[in-house]
């Protein structure tokens, strides 16, 4: 699931990530990939609602909003997050077996995150974040629970893929589709 902003075609990509969870077919998020997988986890575990406060402001369960230290700057330029971040990965998750360290550094470009508000409930809808900054305030990678390959994280590793150097995550995907 690709990266991008705003709503066209929102609603089919919560439903792709929702048949990939369903039926164990892998699946990669890149930045908004997560954010439709934090959305799909949350509709398929009785959250009917839930969405991204960036297609439903008043959304009752926004598994997904703007950054706090971005609220009221939405639509002005340089408001993103931007540049490279540290994330630290969780022992026993595909994720750090994927990257075969604890500590990784990723590209960003996004001004929504995961609403902490939800990280316990995560374990009932059948996800865990797997990833998460330093200081354990931001959710950088969310992966499904007891799954092949669903692994989504909030950076844009096709910034850092090559041909003949494929990015961790990129190489993981295609090894559980080749079913290795």
């Amino acid at each position: 699931m690709p990266g991008g902003f705003g709503p066209r075609g929102i609603e089919g990509k919560i439903l792709a990530a929702t048949y990939a969870m369903d039926n164990k077919v892998p699946y990669l998020g890149l930045c908004l990939g997560l954010q439709v997988a934090l959305i799909a986890a949350a509709r398929r575990a009785g959250l009917s609602k839930a969405n991204s406060t960036e297609f439903d402001p008043k959304t009752p369960d926004p598994v997904v909003s703007t950054m706090a230290e971005q609220i009221g700057k939405e639509n002005t330029g340089g408001t993103m997050r931007l540049g490279d971040y540290p994330c630290w990965l969780e022992r026993g998750t595909m994720a750090r077996k994927v990257y075969g360290q604890e500590k990784i550094i990723e590209r960003h470009r996004h001004r929504y995150e995961a609403n902490n508000s939800y990280r316990d409930q995560y374990g009932a809808w059948g996800i865990k974040d797997s990833g998460v900054s330093p200081d354990n305030n931001l959710v950088e990678m969310v992966e499904a629970l007891d799954h092949p390959y669903f692994v989504s994280t909030q950076a844009h590793p096709e910034f850092l893929s090559r041909p003949a150097r494929p990015h961790p995550l990129f190489e993981g995907l295609l090894r559980a589709v080749l079913g290795k």
